[in-house]
């Protein structure tokens, strides 16, 4: 069976979440890139140089865990070793790297995303981990980010974006949408000058029951 085909169902759903993303403006035309692992230790993953606006799911490409491509007509994204390996170090079933506006303009600050303004940030996302910078799509990146996944779900990118991994695309998805809202939530209390976080019983209670 071809091996796109093989994996139709999977496929159609990072395509999907793909658009998704780009539609909420979570990410660009030419940024991002998202996967989910496979049976048989292969991945699906999106490839470079596709509009990430209309991608279908054909336009998705395979891959082994070890960077064997299987889809040799399309090219791998600049940034499938960093999710080759997370895969490799952990038991992540699907990735999320996007370029939120809002949440990525922190991974070029000093400044912190407040997670603590609302539950459902801090139930959902916990605190993001700060990832020093690496240039984009070299094998540098890809160590720091796997190395540093384990510490949290969210990763900032220094001058770069955003990272979640999780276990399956919606909660990925889900985890780079609420970090988006935190950081903007965290741009209107700072303009505002009246941000009241939740208390350290409250996070507490919170994480003892969602998290």
């Amino acid at each position: 069976m071809d091996i796109p085909v093989r994996y139709e169902t999977e496929c159609r759903e990072v395509a999907r979440f793909m658009r998704r993303l780009y539609k909420k403006e979570l990410t660009t035309t030419s940024g991002g890139n998202i996967s989910v692992r496979l049976q048989g230790e292969r991945i699906a993953i999106t490839p470079s140089a596709t509009d990430k606006g209309r991608m279908k799911w054909k336009e998705v490409g395979i891959m082994t865990v070890t960077g064997r491509n299987l889809t040799p007509h399309l090219k791998p994204s600049i940034e499938a070793e960093m999710h080759l390996s997370i895969y490799r170090r952990t038991s992540a079933m699907a990735i999320i790297h996007a370029h939120p506006v809002f949440a990525t303009s922190f991974t070029a600050m000093d400044s912190e995303i407040n997670t603590a303004l609302i539950a459902e940030s801090v139930a959902i996302i916990g605190k993001p981990v700060f990832v020093p910078y690496a240039l984009m799509g070299t094998l540098d990146l890809a160590d720091k980010v796997a190395g540093n996944i384990g510490k949290s779900d969210i990763l900032l990118l220094e001058n770069h974006g955003v990272l979640s991994v999780g276990k399956s695309l919606l909660e990925a998805f889900d985890k780079i949408e609420v970090l988006e809202n935190a950081a903007r939530m965290t741009v209107i209390t700072e303009i505002m000058g009246s941000a009241k976080s939740l208390t350290a019983e409250r996070i507490d209670e919170i994480e003892r029951l969602f998290r």
